[in-house]
């Protein structure tokens, strides 16, 4: 589990690519402090296993399914990414609840400087936006943000000078993906509201297209 307070920003120092795989080589130094085989690492919010490590590199094997769901697929060597550690039983909870397994990916459609903070405009498919709320938490690229906006179309959020020096968000421009992640507390609630719901529709026929074909 991570808080998405990210402990700093380090650099990919080479990618092998297999067939449907890839080996990531990253370098940091913040981090290195306490790290061990097998510890899990959010790589711009996307959590991996370091399989081998020495003084200021670590590597980590990215799957198939990873490289299709994230945009760790589009790193390059020289990329700069988000880096966490796993949360430590007696750290504090800065961010939120952050599982490194991301729902997809958006797209930046603005950035706009607002005195010294900047406006991210960042657009989404209607299956992650519906778990977004104002005022609620989001995880972009393993950035722990408040939403400040949401409509049907996409989200904003307001960069302070502090997450534009310590992450890799204001690196980006119009048009590229960042990894989004849902807060995991409104997953859990649609799952539970909707438990059963689908089911009781095929039984009785009456489906909530149905209701709204018929004036309900």
């Amino acid at each position: 589990m991570f808080t998405g307070i990210v402990e700093e920003v380090g650099t990919v120092k080479s990618i092998k690519s297999g067939a449907v795989s890839a080996e990531l080589k990253i370098e940091g130094k913040t981090i290195f402090s306490d790290i061990h085989l097998g510890d899990s690492i959010a790589v711009n919010g996307v959590c991996l296993t370091v399989t081998s490590f020495d003084k200021s590199t670590f590597t980590a094997d990215v799957m198939h399914e990873t490289l299709n769901r994230s945009s760790l697929g589009a790193l390059k060597s020289g990329s700069r990414v988000n880096l966490e550690r796993a949360m430590a039983a007696d750290g504090r909870f800065g961010g939120h609840i952050v599982s490194g397994h991301i729902d997809g990916t958006g797209k930046i459609v603005s950035l706009t400087k607002d005195g010294i903070a900047v406006w991210v405009k960042i657009s989404a498919s209607p299956e992650i936006l519906r778990l977004i709320v104002e005022k609620g938490s989001i995880a972009i690229d393993g950035i722990s943000l408040t939403v400040a906006e949401v409509t049907d179309k996409y989200f904003q959020v307001s960069i302070i000078p502090h997450t534009a020096s310590n992450t890799t968000l204001l690196d980006k421009k119009t048009g590229d993906t960042v990894n989004l992640e849902n807060d995991i507390v409104g997953k859990y609630v649609e799952k539970l509201l909707s438990f059963g719901k689908k089911e009781e529709e095929k039984k009785s026929g009456i489906t909530l297209d149905f209701l709204a074909k018929n004036g309900f």
